[in-house]
């Protein structure tokens, strides 16, 4: 598994942009966009894979992974109703 598959990523339509956009929390905010929603997303994994690379690179600590399977689940692994 790539080290990039724990971190979500995020690919959204900006009204504001009339275009997709791209980010990853915690790696590196909006950082590419365009018409195609799975380009847009393919380029955003590229991007993470190389912000990694960088950040070992220069000895900077990864941040706590986001994916939904990286995170610990804390005490309670029941879902908890919203009302």
């Amino acid at each position: 598994m790539k080290e990039s598959a724990r971190y979500l990523k995020i690919v959204e339509w900006s009204e504001e942009d009339k275009c997709f956009v791209g980010q990853c929390p915690g790696i590196i905010g909006p950082c590419c966009h365009g018409e195609n929603e799975e380009q847009v997303y393919a380029d955003l994994c590229r991007i993470v894979e190389e912000w990694i690379e960088l950040m070992k690179n220069d000895g900077t600590p990864l941040p706590p992974p986001t994916s939904y399977k990286s995170m610990e689940v804390g005490q309670s692994s029941q879902a908890m109703p919203l009302s």
